[in-house]
């Protein structure tokens, strides 16, 4: 039987607004770069970049390609989609990608103010797989930082989710059990089978309702509905 004592939270997609907070880091170089000499309009230029990004994600999470090859490899293949090869200026997209998109400060609705009540009743943690200094830096920026305790990113354990070397790091540095312990994730696969497949309970985060509900599944439209669901688990 669960009694959860600890949170565990993914961080892009479940509490900061990856989407909004991308776009908006991407219209800030769409503009400062003069990228409207090389692509139609800012659509053309983010949505090829999202879907180079997207695929370069998905390598990472296998150990295909390392955390700098991702980073620079995304803005040389977009600016290559429209002949462009220019290494100065992809290094530069680079540069003003970083610094700018964690600084980014949307979250999702009722964010803060649903952390700040679980708080009080259960220890909060985080399991990303971004990388450390982009994560530490959304965190702070959006001043959820101090609500968590324990905060894991893929790259320190050289495994991302859903590896089960991950979960077991995040609950050994938690000093928490399995069986105290419930992730909240957006992904099916990398957050909740990840949990699951470790032995936590695990709740789907799904404001678009993209998943359809499976018998068993634990799922919620907004983090506001978080408190009463897990005094029902």
């Amino acid at each position: 039987m669960y009694f959860p004592k600890h949170l565990f939270f993914d961080l892009d997609r479940t509490l900061w607004d990856f989407e909004t907070n991308s776009r908006n880091a991407l219209q800030k170089l769409y503009d400062n770069f003069q990228l409207s000499s090389y692509f139609e309009h800012f659509i053309h230029f983010h949505t090829t970049y999202h879907h180079i990004n997207n695929e370069l994600w998905k390598k990472y999470g296998k150990g295909k390609i390392s955390k700098d090859e991702l980073r620079i490899v995304r803005f040389q293949k977009t600016m290559e989609r429209v002949k462009i090869y220019d290494q100065g200026l992809v290094e530069q997209l680079n540069t003003s990608y970083i610094s700018t998109a964690p600084k980014e400060k949307n979250l999702f609705p009722d964010t803060l103010e649903t952390l700040k009540t679980l708080s009080n009743r259960y220890k909060l943690h985080i399991i990303t797989n971004g990388f450390e200094e982009a994560q530490i830096t959304k965190l702070k920026t959006t001043n959820l930082f101090p609500l968590f305790d324990v905060i894991v990113c893929s790259e320190m354990v050289g495994k991302t989710k859903p590896h089960r070397e991950i979960f077991q790091y995040a609950l050994q540095k938690a000093n928490a059990k399995p069986t105290e312990s419930v992730m909240i994730g957006d992904d099916h696969t990398t957050d909740i089978l990840g949990a699951i497949q470790s032995g936590m309970q695990a709740i789907l985060f799904d404001p678009k309702e993209k998943y359809r509900k499976s018998a068993g599944q634990h799922k919620i439209k907004n983090l506001n509905e978080l408190p009463l669901l897990l005094t029902m688990l």
